[in-house]
This record gives structure tokens, sequence and C-alpha cells, in this order.
């Protein structure tokens, strides 16, 4: 009999680098793969990107919408509320026999906390990593605690999970699940995402995103104005933004992305989402990453990219040389990405050796997860410390 193995995705980040774990359960013909999509993914706001799920050849077997339109704290508490109540009908109705889920938004939280209360075992990807700059942290550490099996992207974050007294033979550093897109699939030419963009690249480009930072004294506007400022001393290259994600403060982000690429269409485009495929492509040719996702961190160094990492966001990941560091502020900005596009720049981020692997990670996952079909227990894995 076929185990059911539900994935869930709420955000077109985590389904990016989601894609070929899905797929590689898809076609097992021992597993029945089951789509669970929430949160921004359904949101007109941020691109209805449920739609590329479902262009890309899955069936989704459950929608939970949950995103309010506010972003306010209280406005996420309410959403995360929200989604507790659809994901507890869609997991009751689904009965997978294990759920898979990658990183620490949370949305992440809510599903997490209703499938331990039916007690459906859990698959967490990318745990043990740390973000000083946002409540990711806590919730990331939170799901691992709730977790059975633990796919880790470095040695190091598996150290963590064992710390927080996880069973090390359920803990695996399989490496980041987003490099495997390296190896896999097709790359859309320059031209061909020029042309699925309806946008003439006439001059290098820039790939931005900037994200709200939740737990840090850095005021999302304010940060991303300093971004734009900064763009302005490079009319030599263009830029591609990507909108902001659904955190408290992302929607004060919109409108100057907007109004940035407005008044300069030629240059500038805006865009709420890329899509995985037109992402990837984007990362791949882009001649420096610049923001704050994590993205810029993990996938990257992988393509020779270099990444300005803008701020405390991403404080506390483990880095490749060719992510340059700055201070939220016009003039930091502009000398980090002065530095990182530089000969010099560009040469160290073509060399740079990636901390996250070499791209096997959603093969390794499969393997895993049919090795390991439980029972699982939730027993405390105590460290012996030296006396």
């Amino acid at each position: 009999m076929k185990r059911n193995i539900a994935v869930f995705t709420g955000t077109r980040a985590d389904y990016g680098l989601l894609h070929w774990v899905m797929k590689d359960i898809q076609a097992d013909s021992d597993l029945s793969l089951q789509v669970i999509v929430g949160a921004m993914h359904l949101s007109p706001e941020f691109g209805e990107t449920w739609q590329e799920i479902a262009a890309d050849g899955f069936s989704i077997d459950a929608k939970v919408e949950m995103i309010l339109s506010s972003d306010t704290p209280v406005g996420v508490v309410k959403s995360m509320g929200l989604g507790l109540i659809g994901f507890a009908d869609a997991l009751d109705r689904l009965r997978p026999d294990l759920l898979v889920v990658l990183g620490d938004r949370f949305e992440a939280m809510a599903i997490v906390q209703a499938a331990l209360i039916l007690r459906i075992p859990i698959a967490h990807i990318h745990g043990g990593e740390v973000t000083e700059g946002a409540y990711d942290d806590a919730i990331r550490y939170s799901i691992s605690k709730m977790a059975n099996l633990h796919f880790v992207a470095a040695a190091p974050y598996a150290r963590r999970v064992i710390q927080l007294g996880e069973n090390p033979e359920r803990v695996f550093n399989v490496g980041a699940v987003g490099l495997d897109s390296l190896k896999r699939g097709k790359f859309l030419s320059l031209d061909e995402l020029g042309r699925q963009l309806d946008f003439e690249f006439t001059k290098p480009f820039f790939l931005a995103t900037y994200h709200p930072v939740t737990m840090a004294d850095e005021d999302p506007a304010e940060t991303c104005g300093a971004m734009l400022r900064a763009l302005d001393n490079f009319d030599d290259y263009q830029v591609i933004l990507t909108y902001p994600n659904a955190d408290n403060g992302g929607r004060a982000i919109i409108p100057l992305v907007e109004a940035y690429a407005k008044n300069d269409s030629e240059r500038v485009l805006a865009i709420p989402s890329l899509g995985f495929t037109r992402y990837k492509a984007a990362l791949s040719k882009a001649a420096a990453m610049i923001g704050n996702s994590s993205s810029g961190i993990i996938e990257a160094p992988s393509f020779g990219v270099p990444t300005v990492n803008i701020g405390d966001r991403q404080l506390g990941r483990i880095c490749a040389s060719s992510v340059y560091h700055s201070a939220p502020n016009t003039e930091a900005i502009t000398n980090t990405i002065t530095t990182a596009i530089s000969k010099k720049g560009q040469i160290n981020a073509r060399a740079a050796i990636n901390p996250y692997g070499m791209g096997d990670a959603s093969g390794r996952i499969l393997s895993l997860i049919k090795a390991n079909t439980g029972p699982f227990s939730h027993a405390f894995y105590d460290l012996e410390i030296p006396k």
C-alpha cells in the first residue's frame, strides 16, 4: 500500500525549494503525493502563485485561505489562527502518513501545530539555521521540536537540532534543496526570460528583493528606500525587483518598489513573483543579488553570482565568500555593491565554494523518507555533558 506524503507550501520561495522534492515523491511508485497550498500562494496581492504549482503538473489536494489584508503583528497572528483552523480540516480529510514542511514561516508553524495534535508525523527541511533578525528563528526551532525527521543543509545545523534534544538517528545533513535546480530542469535563456517578462534586457542587471526584518530595529520602508537610492548610483545596470513576503511591515515596501519601477520602466521591472522557472533564470544571469533574501545566501553562490546582503535579517547564517554584508544605509549599500561587482568580486564569486551542498538533496530526502516509516518517538535525546 502506498504511503501518502503531504507537502505544504505557502510562498513562492518555499515552492521553488520544494519543487524537486515534490517531483521525486510524485514519480515514486511506493509513494502518493498530496499537495497542500496556503497563505501567499492564494493571495491576488502576491501574484496567486498557486497557479504555477498547477501548471507544473501538480494536483493541489487542499487550498487553505489564511492571509488577512493587514500585515501588522496582530494581523499576522490572526492569519495564523485562520490557518490553524483550515489546516486542521485539510489534514483531517487527507490523513497523510507524513507531512513535509520547509523552513521557518508563520504559516508553516500553523500547519505543524495542527499535524502534531492530529498525530501526523512531520519531516522538517532546513532546521538548525540561525537568522537573528527575524522571528523566523524561533519559529524554525519550534517546528524542529514538533518534527520527527530532520533534513538539514549543513553539519553545524545538524548539531544544533541534536542540541534541541532530537535523536541523531533522525537528523540528516542532506544539503540545501534549492541547489538541485542547478542539476535538474532547463534554464530559460536571457531572451526567453525577457519575452516572458515583457522586458528588454539591454544591460547587465541586478536581482533585488528586500523583506521586512521582524526582530531587529530596522524599519522596512526606510531600509528599502536606502537600497533603492543605492541602486540609483548604478545607471549601467538594470534592476528586477520582486515584492516582499507577507510578514508584518511588508506592505509598506510594495508602494516603494512600484513607484521606483514606474519612474524608470525601461531600466527597472517590479513584479510580485517571478515564479520558480523565471526566478532561477534571473538569479543565474544576474550581475549580483541584492537585498536580504535567503536565496542570496544559499543559492546565489552556486550560480557564481555575488550577493549584497543588507541588514540583520540573515544574521547568523553560514555564508560563502561571495556574500558581502552591508549596513542598511545608502552609502554602505552603494559601497558594498561596488565591491561585489568589481572584477575581484566577480572572480571571487565564480570561485566561491557553497557550504550548502552539491545539489542532490531531493533524492537523498526521498530515500530517507522511504527508509524511515516510523513509528516515531518524541523522546528527548540528552547529550552527554563532560564532567
